[in-house]
């Protein structure tokens, strides 16, 4: 009796059909960066759809995070200190990320609106070119927030749980 194929080997074999078309990222870097294996179990007449939509959870919880950096009155307590450990470089890592994290989410807006696989293509086609540079600005920011964080824990002499 032959081997039945996994969810996640049908969903690669899917891409692959359409990866050829449109000469799209290969399938493990979309995995590694934005965890589209999460749509093996999903049943779909839009594949390209579905990764777009994965792709952006990941730019918005991003963008978020960067909003409240940028506009922390409502943010929890402990993004006033990290606010105020940023430097000016930081402050422009910042700015670079929300312009490249909202044109993100207004493509993706705008094709939620009316779908075209082609254009949903190059939407994966553009992330996939721009995603490193976020990835970095990212890791910029984050090394940044927690030296910040441990600098404040060592001036005041507590620990923070959490």
């Amino acid at each position: 009796m032959p081997k039945k194929e996994s969810c996640l080997d049908e969903l690669k074999k899917r891409y692959k059909a359409i990866q050829g078309k449109y000469k799209l990222p290969d399938f493990a870097y979309l995995n590694e960066n934005f965890e589209i294996e999460k749509l093996a179990e999903n049943e779909t007449d839009f594949l390209l759809r579905e990764i777009r939509e994965i792709i952006l959870e990941k730019a918005v919880a991003y963008l978020r995070f960067i909003e409240m950096l940028l506009n922390p009155s409502s943010a929890p307590m402990f993004f006033f200190s990290l606010v105020k450990g940023l430097s000016a470089d930081d402050k422009k890592v910042i700015e670079r990320l929300y312009e490249n994290l909202i044109e993100f989410e207004i493509i993706g807006i705008e094709l939620s609106n009316e779908y075209s696989e082609k254009r949903e293509a190059e939407f994966i086609k553009n992330i996939r070119k721009e995603w490193d540079d976020v990835k970095g600005d990212m890791g910029l920011l984050t090394n940044s927030i927690k030296l910040s964080w441990k600098i404040k824990k060592e001036k005041s002499g507590r620990e923070y749980f959490g």
